[in-house]
């Protein structure tokens, strides 16, 4: 199989044969990549079945077809995949990186992970992507000789966001292969799970906005990226008719995104002339991205949608209800330690008080912290 990559990648791909490998040595599997093997993990950790009952957007519960972090990230997934077949990348990488990416977010989608911060504020604060590089490094804990699932440093990289790549710590065993200087981007693995999960959040927040009726055709019509689609599948299927009307829209404007993103970073990367996975490392910036156009349409959807859903009120007061159950149990926990069990409780000598205690509502679901926000208020 790592000849087979050798053969048909492209040379600016990440080969599997090639990993800076992971912190603690493991012996090679006889019939997986490395990658492949870390793809296997993430799907078997307990963080990974936790994400059925966290929330998206739509407090989780409150409609059977509404996306949970676990639909969405099997979503994030598919598009990874498909965007690195066509750029003739590491599938199995773009896929690793996209199945784990939201392990350390916190219950209730964004509104938790903004009152953990609140919480955290004055202790390190919190980070969703920074939560998902301590659980695969961390928390997690199947195997009895180190900590976490030890992933290959390719995974764990594509895991930190927001500029931080050069602070990944030291490169494990096989780092001789060629020091990473000048590291400015991740792989181009890394950035297509990065822009794969912003087209899947675009179309889906979209299309569960719409099934769960927060945003009316009136709304819709001010936005450029709904309005493009929407001519694009009436000239298609003049006769098509909600509820299939707007289920067409979201397919059009996934398509759309993965095409202009698969034809830019294609010429993106050959203007780039990089040979090599470091190459494209060193470059002063990301070579997977939009068109200019796509780019600011974007950037108007995004806020369209934190005007028109987000912070729509049957959307933020069932949130900041729930959040408000977060704070509490947080403060509840401060005030016991013993509440948290003796495996969190063990952390709190080398973690601190405050971050075990973020550590252990972050890892929660929805339905769990209810129910510890009910045992403890009484």
């Amino acid at each position: 199989m790592e000849a087979g990559e050798r053969a048909v990648l492209a040379p600016f791909a990440e080969k599997s044969g090639d990993s800076r490998g992971r912190q603690y040595s493991e012996p090679s599997h006889s019939f997986r990549t490395e990658f492949q093997r870390d793809r296997a993990r993430i799907i078997h950790s307990r963080a990974f079945r936790r994400m059925e009952y966290k929330t998206q957007v739509f407090l989780n519960g409150t409609g059977d077809h509404l996306r949970t972090r676990l639909t969405h990230s099997i979503e994030v997934a598919s598009i990874s995949r498909t965007i690195a077949r066509a750029l003739r990348l590491n599938e199995d990488l773009a896929e690793a990186i996209a199945l784990a990416h939201d392990l350390g977010h916190a219950p209730f989608g964004h509104s938790g992970e903004e009152m953990l911060a609140e919480c955290m504020r004055d202790h390190g604060g919190f980070d969703h992507n920074r939560q998902s590089v301590r659980v695969v490094e961390l928390l997690e804990d199947p195997y009895p000789n180190f900590p976490g699932l030890n992933l290959t440093f390719e995974v764990r990289e594509g895991l930190r966001k927001h500029g931080a790549f050069h602070q990944l710590e030291k490169l494990t065993e096989r780092q001789a292969r060629a020091p990473l200087q000048n590291y400015r981007c991740p792989s181009l693995e890394a950035q297509v799970a990065d822009l794969a999960d912003e087209i899947t959040y675009y179309s889906h927040d979209l299309d569960d906005a719409v099934d769960f009726e927060v945003l009316n055709a009136a709304q819709l019509e001010q936005n450029e990226v709904w309005r493009r689609s929407i001519r694009a599948v009436l000239a298609r299927y003049p006769d098509a008719r909600e509820p299939e009307l707007h289920k067409l829209i979201i397919r059009d404007i996934i398509d759309t995104e993965v095409h202009d993103l698969v034809s830019t970073s294609a010429k993106s990367i050959a203007d780039a002339g990089v040979q090599s996975s470091d190459e494209a490392r060193q470059q002063p910036a990301p070579l997977i991205r939009y068109s200019d156009d796509l780019l600011q349409a974007n950037r108007d959807l995004r806020k369209f949608l934190y005007q028109n859903v987000y912070y729509d009120p049957r959307v933020s007061e069932v949130n900041r209800r729930a959040c408000e159950m977060l704070r509490q149990v947080f403060q509840a926990y401060l005030a016991d330690p013993d509440e948290l069990g003796e495996t969190a409780a063990k952390r709190i000598e080398t973690e601190g008080l405050h971050r075990t205690v973020c550590d252990y509502i972050a890892g929660m679901t929805d339905r769990y912290l209810m129910e510890e926000h009910a045992r403890i208020t009484g």
